[in-house]
């Protein structure tokens, strides 16, 4: 058995530089896919990757259909979640980790993200907070991803607005309008309407987190790109 077989925290840790084996839910969570990895090591993560694409277009088909085809939604959704832990379990445990792979993945997150705001709209939630929480999603990731890219080692930080953030939310609003499509209790409003708000207040306190991370690890660092001046950041610079 390989280490990251063994230890899936401590792979996970190494392979996005940020040490989550505090973190009880995230463990439990890790354990969890690299369980369900087993049985589909043969298959190529980059495989598992676009499936979670193709499930997330499902749920929203399933959700257009309205009524109790919200819960096919709801499997669909739940789907997306867990193939998106499985192709990186799958990766860390037959040593297929690749800088591509990790492209691929990236990619296919975001298609699958986008795919869960249309989800929320087919269900009802008005358009111009879809489209808000989709800028959201792509602003929190460029981010990151920028830092990444100049430097940061991490992920930064590990916010409220994460990707399993993102399934719950359109999960919980899926079940809600299979069983109790008369809308919330008390308010009344529609679930999609309500999982928007939550998704959307989640994406600010988020993007606040990652931002103070961000701002954490690059602050007083000196520019290390094609155009290096040798210098710490410093504030009004606006390295490109």
């Amino acid at each position: 058995m390989t280490g990251d077989k063994a230890n899936p925290v401590a792979g996970w840790s190494r392979l996005h530089g940020e040490d989550v084996s505090e973190s009880r839910l995230v463990v439990g969570w890790l354990r969890f896919v690299h369980a369900l990895a087993g049985p589909v090591d043969r298959v190529h993560p980059d495989v598992l990757s676009l499936a979670g694409v193709l499930a997330a277009a499902g749920a929203v088909a399933a959700a257009a259909g309205g009524g109790l085809w919200a819960l096919a939604a709801l499997l669909l959704v739940v789907a997306t979640g867990v193939l998106d832990g499985l192709d990186g379990a799958v990766a860390l445990r037959t040593g297929r980790v690749r800088p591509l792979g990790a492209v691929v993945d990236a990619v296919c997150d975001r298609l699958s993200d986008l795919a869960l705001v249309l989800v929320l709209l087919v269900l009802g939630a008005q358009a111009w907070w879809c489209a808000a929480i989709g800028v959201s999603v792509l602003l929190h990731e460029y981010a990151r991803a920028k830092a990444q890219a100049v430097g940061m080692a991490s992920a930064g930080a590990i916010t409220v607005a994460e990707r399993p953030t993102r399934v719950i939310v359109v999960a919980i609003a899926c079940a809600g309008a299979g069983l109790a499509p008369g809308g919330t209790p008390v308010t009344g409003w529609s679930w999609a309407a309500v999982s928007a708000l939550v998704w959307a207040g989640c994406a600010v306190a988020g993007f606040a987190q990652l931002a103070a991370g961000v701002r954490r690890e690059l602050a007083g660092r000196p520019w290390t790109g094609p155009f290096a001046s040798g210098r710490a950041d410093q504030a009004g610079d606006d390295p490109r």
